[in-house]
């Protein structure tokens, strides 16, 4: 049964600890079996937390619609009470900072019955679209061990792509679910601005940019933690507009037939889009059109405008370099020690300088920029179109390094990371629900597409998404390090 649970998803396990057939210990126990034989290749695995899963495991667990599935949780984008928080920092990890409480998320993934065995490897403060913080080193790709595994959720997209734990937690604030679902050929949606909340530490993140929730080998895993954790807390600012039905249950039948669109050339003329790329598009909308969905050569004219998207790169520049300064201070504030160039890595330092020289007139520009981005882009949806289908990211998974920032060049890592989320970081100005799906190959590595519906949308989304996942199925693709 051991080798036999690696072939499982999240919701199949579960099943077997309802009808008795395995316990939360046993699933606990094989989990941190191959966590201990793998992690050394991988690095996904940070902080172990094998002996408090375990007592978990053994009392008895919340009846949620996970009860007793091992997880993993991220090491940034939320709390896990009196447990390690570093957020790929050296500041606090030298600190030995740990989280005062568990974030609402968390409090909602312990309440849908998982548990939690480790905390995963991060970009230091999840700036970059790969997993290599100075602060714990890299995270190498299951499907090759040289390759990134994408970021800021690299480390929970190795930990399930190997076989480790069948889902792990992940957020998202320019493609940081997308970009690892992409890379190591898992699902990975981007919920709805508003569809979760991030409290009780913040209202909103990244004013909005930022959503969270998992990486997973199956739709139904997704649609099933998102049924869980949706929903508002007391003192939000804003919610998402509350489902029609569970969303599980929008997996049980195809969609309607849909009008789609598509965008295989990024706006910025010096992206180029790997062709592996854009076959697993081209191929994705043939299988559409097979569906019965109606393909038109069309896309928001926003998205092909070069000179709107640079405007949008600039602006998002300014609230990110902002972002990140805002980042630093609150470090400093929870930790109690102000955070110093020696501990952050030479590229973030520099982002946070640049941020304080942003004022506070040029942050609302840029966010009033985004605002009427966000308009020009929903306009396509609302004229009629239910899906956007598009690369995840430009290329295939890059070879670790590839953002490797200098002491004489300490922005290459952010230059090289805007190429790579030209097709995933307008949703997270636009708020819209988007969804990578491992539906494309080269060379033995993964390649996403990215789907896109209109906000609030999820239902379609994962419809559509569970649709493709029957006619063309992914669960057999295992990676060459492998629980």
């Amino acid at each position: 049964m051991t080798d036999e649970l690696t072939t499982l998803d999240a919701v199949a396990q579960a099943a077997l600890v309802r009808a008795g057939e395995v316990s939360p210990s046993e699933l606990v126990d094989a989990a941190i079996a191959r966590v201990e034989r793998l992690n050394p290749q991988l690095n996904a695995v940070i902080h172990e937390r094998f002996e408090r899963a375990r007592s978990e495991a053994s009392e008895p667990l919340p009846d949620g619609p996970l009860r007793g599935v091992p997880f993993v949780l991220k090491d940034l984008d939320g709390y896990l009470g009196d447990e390690p928080y570093h957020a790929g920092t050296r500041h606090l990890r030298d600190l030995g900072w740990r989280a005062p409480h568990d974030s609402n998320l968390t409090r909602r993934f312990r309440e849908a019955g998982l548990v939690v065995i480790g905390r995963t490897n991060t970009p230091e403060l999840g700036l970059q679209p790969t997993t290599e913080p100075e602060a714990y080193g890299p995270t190498c790709n299951p499907w090759n061990l040289g390759h990134s595994t994408g970021g800021s959720s690299g480390g929970s997209a190795a930990a399930v792509a190997a076989g480790l734990v069948p889902i792990g937690h992940a957020g998202d604030g320019g493609g940081s679910i997308r970009i690892p679902a992409s890379e190591c050929g898992l699902v990975g949606l981007k919920p709805s601005r508003g569809r979760h909340s991030l409290g009780p530490e913040l209202g909103e993140a990244w004013a909005g940019f930022v959503s969270r929730l998992v990486v997973s080998r199956s739709v139904r895993d997704t649609a099933t933690v998102l049924d869980a954790v949706h929903g508002w807390m007391p003192g939000d600012p804003y919610t998402a507009p509350a489902p029609a039905r569970p969303y599980v249950e929008e997996l049980v039948s195809d969609p309607p037939p849909l009008r789609v669109g598509f965008l295989t050339a990024a706006a910025d003329p010096s992206v180029a889009v790997h062709p592996a790329c854009e076959a697993a598009v081209l191929d994705t909308l043939r299988q559409l059109e097979s569906l019965g969905h109606r393909v038109a050569d069309d896309r928001p004219e926003a998205l092909a405008d070069a000179g709107a998207v640079a405007e949008f790169t600039a602006q998002f520049i300014n609230l990110y370099a902002t972002w990140v300064a805002t980042d630093l201070d609150e470090l400093g504030r929870l930790s109690g020690a102000p955070v110093g160039p020696a501990g952050v890595e030479a590229g973030t330092w520099t982002l946070g300088e640049m941020g304080r020289a942003v004022s506070g007139v040029q942050y609302l520009e840029a966010l009033v920029f985004c605002h009427r981005f966000t308009r020009r882009v929903a306009a396509w949806w609302a004229d009629g179109f239910d899906i956007l289908v598009t690369p995840t990211i430009p290329e295939p998974p890059p070879e670790l390094g590839a953002f490797r920032a200098t002491a004489d060049d300490p922005l290459r890592g952010l230059l090289r990371s805007a190429a790579l989320v030209q097709f995933t970081a307008p949703f997270n100005a636009t708020g819209q629900p988007a969804i990578s799906l491992p539906l494309g190959w080269h060379d033995g590595l993964p390649v996403g597409v990215q789907l896109v519906a209109p906000y609030g949308r999820e239902d379609l989304l994962l419809a559509l998404a569970a649709q493709l996942e029957r006619a063309a199925p992914w669960a057999h693709h295992r990676p060459p390090v492998h629980a």
